[in-house]
């Protein structure tokens, strides 16, 4: 799989990862065998980064990738997880030791002794400027609990604030063929300063899947049934926050692009793929045949210039008006 760098961490990552929130909670039900399937069929395939959260399953996700590595110590994985949404959101909150308190039940959880890359878990805005916060997440490196740290925004105005900061390695962000915006400005920045951009959501929870259709329902504990409306989160977290007749619509119109040597779910993930900037995208995967499909998206060649204005176009006529000024 093709390698791409991380310079602020000093690491190199296979250009698909795998995102792990599936493998916790809220996307129904994923057995233990069924999640350990798919992290093996997804570092099997090439993938060397895998993302979680504590509060994924509240800890499941964590501590199923911690039995994971233990089976597999030479595999030579980096493990990116998040901290902060387990306590009420006020900036208050992100404290130094909370921070230890955090990152202390990760490393508990994932049988690391030092976590190799932290990232505020979609923090209120304010964390953003606060001196103190990333003092402390400077102190966690000095003491060897971290070995880097990044943040996982919402928006792109967050992304720019994150970017300036001299220690932050990475920044994770939603970016699909149904959100375009951080092309603007955030993936620019990000290269220019040597950050690594985690594009997730690339699917848009399994829109650009092509799967779905208007009759397709989903689980009760399903995020794409209870949070449409942004009832439980960011709403944006679901269908990236587009209308789902209107993104089925999108889908539509994109499917007749698609090459004969790919899925849609692939088309997908290579136009992520294809944007300058992008150090590693990361699909999530309920079963290990889509943890294989999905990382063989980077080993199929790039989107032509005509499918990329397609998509583009498509963009900018049903989606744009939605979702572009919201994040």
């Amino acid at each position: 799989m093709e390698q791409r760098s991380f310079n602020r961490l000093g690491r190199t990552v296979g250009a698909v990862g795998l995102g792990a929130w599936q493998l916790g909670a809220d996307w129904g039900t994923v057995s233990e065998a069924d999640a350990m399937a798919v992290l093996a069929a997804a570092v099997d395939s090439g993938v060397t980064f895998l993302d979680t959260a504590d509060v994924y399953g509240d800890g499941r996700s964590e501590q199923l990738i911690g039995r994971f590595l233990r089976s597999r110590p030479d595999a030579g994985l980096t493990v990116a997880t998040k901290m902060g949404r387990r306590v009420e959101q006020r900036p208050e909150a992100y404290t130094l030791a909370n921070f230890r308190q955090w990152t202390d039940r990760s490393r508990a959880n994932l049988g690391m002794d030092t976590l190799d890359l932290v990232q505020l878990h979609c923090p209120p805005t304010a964390v953003f400027s606060s001196d103190e916060v990333f003092d402390g997440l400077d102190t966690l490196v000095a003491e060897k609990a971290i070995a880097g740290y990044g943040v996982s925004v919402e928006t792109c105005d967050q992304a720019l604030t994150a970017i300036a900061r001299p220690g932050v390695a990475s920044v994770q962000i939603i970016l699909n063929a149904v959100r375009h915006k951080p092309l603007e400005r955030v993936l620019p920045a990000a290269a220019a300063a040597g950050v690594g951009i985690i594009a997730r959501v690339p699917l848009a929870s399994g829109l650009l899947s092509g799967r779905y259709d208007e009759h397709t329902e989903f689980a009760a504990d399903d995020h794409r049934n209870f949070n449409r409306t942004g009832a439980a989160f960011d709403v944006g977290e679901t269908f990236s926050g587009v209308d789902f007749a209107q993104g089925l619509a999108a889908v539509r119109r994109l499917a007749p692009l698609v090459d004969a040597d790919r899925t849609m779910a692939q088309f997908a993930l290579r136009w992520v793929l294809d944007q300058p900037g992008v150090t590693v995208v990361i699909p999530g995967a309920r079963d290990a045949d889509q943890a294989r499909r999905n990382a063989a998206a980077a080993d199929l060649s790039s989107l032509s210039d005509d499918q990329l204005a397609a998509v583009r176009e498509t963009y900018d006529e049903l989606i744009r008006p939605q979702v572009h000024d919201r994040w």
